[in-house]
């Protein structure tokens, strides 16, 4: 059995204050970490006073990172800098990152690779446009985006990788894929990494789906064989709606 994993992704979203009052709100009300592994992506202004206060159950994580371990970097901050505030997760390659900050896969992989040396679990994000969708270029697409971000990364380490398949169509739009549409693809994905390492590989690697889920529509997708949980955005914001996601994965 692999354990669910639910994120929030709080982007740039919440201050100190506001924080704080959500980690209390949702700490004792989330389920056992060893029932589900609950995450939440903050700022990074705020990491270590969330990681100060997060309850047994609960786990913060960074929204991106540098791959080097210091340097002339304004604004940026290293797998170090993450793992001495404690924090214990990353995201990497989220499509806004890619869109916006012009990260390539290359810068992709380093960081993957970044993170694992420093211990740090890292949340790799792919995802294809509509118009790779309605074109169907989406597995092409997938492909040569695991390729790439995943090519500084052994065997024995992919295990620490969990992948979240968000179409960029669907983050933050309204829409969502289809359960069937989101399960074909997670499967495809557990199938291109059997057949580029190996089956056992494939079998334990968690797959999320991201992409507009809410409290109304989580159960339809964590039902799903190769859906390991998901990474939400907006959902992730309120306490109650955090709590009633977290407890679908049950």
């Amino acid at each position: 059995m692999r354990k669910p994993i639910m994120a929030g992704n709080w982007k740039m979203n919440k201050t100190r204050d506001e924080a704080l009052q959500f980690i209390y709100a949702v700490n004792e009300a989330i389920p056992s970490i060893e029932q589900v592994e609950t995450v939440v992506f903050a700022p990074a202004i705020i990491l270590r006073d969330l990681v100060k206060r997060q309850g047994d159950n609960l786990r913060i994580g960074a929204q991106t990172c540098h791959y080097l371990e210091n340097g002339a970097f304004t604004g940026e901050i290293s797998p170090v800098m993450i793992k001495a505030v404690g924090a214990s997760y990353c995201l990497v390659g989220h499509s806004e990152r890619r869109e916006y900050y012009n990260e390539t896969d290359k810068d992709v992989a380093l960081k993957v690779a970044a993170l694992i040396n420093n211990g740090i679990t890292p949340i790799l994000c792919i995802g294809e446009t509509l118009e790779a969708r309605e074109t169907g270029k989406t597995e092409e697409v997938l492909r040569n985006q695991l390729h790439i971000d995943l090519e500084n990364v052994s065997i024995a380490d992919l295990e620490e990788v969990v992948i979240a398949y968000e179409p960029i169509w669907a983050i933050g739009t309204g829409k969502t894929a289809s359960p069937e549409i989101a399960e074909e693809t997670c499967k495809f994905i557990r199938e291109y990494i059997a057949q580029s390492y190996n089956k056992k590989v494939a079998d334990g690697i968690r797959i999320l789906y991201g992409g507009s889920v809410k409290p109304s529509n989580v159960n339809n997708f964590i039902k799903e064989p190769d859906i390991d949980g998901c990474l939400v955005g907006g959902a992730s914001l309120d306490p109650a709606s955090f709590i009633e996601l977290c407890n679908a994965c049950k």
